[in-house]
């Protein structure tokens, strides 16, 4: 592997190999730090994500070693750290069951310990964890029901290991999804951002979903988001906690189990490749 050296001589740089992933059009940038260090800053970080000057994401996601099969860091698009990403583990799953030949493993993400397992034609299946519904789990800015926020729209806020807010609407087609993600993105209900969704009912145990992932923007699907959506809508009558998710880049089934939120859909590996050293110096 090839090194560069700094203006002062003091650190030594060496190129990056990457896998660009995606899950129904969530596509990730994934780096394997299990051999080497993966020397990631914020500033390579939405350098990376830049899809005109770099390759560009919605999550960047970093396998280390760990106790368990594997652990696994997220970053968001603007740099910022993110304890759950969905779509991103069941992705890196697919990729370490092909490795190891396993048909189901043990994944540890700041949210947690995750429990993925092959669901067979294609399919991987990732379970969640259990979702935190009190104000200060998800967390909110001050004590209040969960349920049906002191909002526009009485949206449901949902922790995932990331904060989320839906709404229920009649068309979510018909949103301003950029203009309405942005802004509840930063209301002041919550204090770390949130994820942004917007669901209709299109049949029984059925939605149809857009949304808004903070530090992102719009993205064609997001698996966390699915989760929280499936929660908020059995917790309000409107679905069974079986549900199908119809999002912009495919579809997920979530499954409200008594052990977690199990999230199962597709998987693709669009390509490897490496950063070369001209970006890498560029981007310090």
């Amino acid at each position: 592997m090839s090194n560069v050296i700094c203006a002062d001589m003091t650190e030594t740089r060496q190129t990056i190999k990457f896998e660009k992933m995606h899950g129904l059009g969530n596509d990730f940038v994934v780096i394997d730090a299990r051999i080497r260090p993966d020397g990631l800053t914020p500033v390579l970080v939405t350098a990376i994500a830049d899809r005109h000057c770099g390759v560009g994401f919605d999550q960047l996601a970093v396998i280390e070693s760990g106790e368990a099969d594997a652990h696994l860091v997220f970053y968001n698009s603007d740099g910022s750290t993110s304890a759950a990403c969905g779509n991103a583990t069941r992705c890196i799953a697919r990729k370490l069951m092909d490795e190891t030949g396993k048909d189901s493993l043990t994944l540890t993400t700041e949210r947690g310990t995750l429990y993925a397992k092959d669901a067979n034609n294609g399919l991987v299946s990732v379970n969640m964890g259990h979702p935190q519904l009190a104000w200060d789990e998800i967390p909110l800015a001050r004590e209040m029901d969960t349920l049906e926020l002191p909002l526009d729209g009485a949206p449901t806020a949902t922790g995932m290991g990331n904060p989320h807010c839906t709404f229920f609407v009649d068309d979510a087609e018909a949103v301003d999804l950029e203009g309405l993600g942005a802004k509840f993105e930063h209301d002041p209900l919550y204090p770390q951002r949130t994820n942004v969704q917007f669901a209709s009912l299109v049949g029984e145990n059925h939605l149809r979903m857009r949304v808004w992932e903070r530090g992102v923007g719009v993205t064609l699907a997001s698996g966390s988001s699915s989760c929280a959506t499936a929660v908020a809508a059995a917790r309000r009558g409107l679905t069974g906690r079986q549900v199908r998710i119809d999002l912009d880049g495919g579809t997920l089934q979530i499954d409200w189990a008594e052990d977690g939120v199990w999230m199962t859909g597709g998987t693709m590996h669009v390509f490897s490749g490496e950063f070369t050293l001209d970006f890498l110096e560029a981007s310090l």
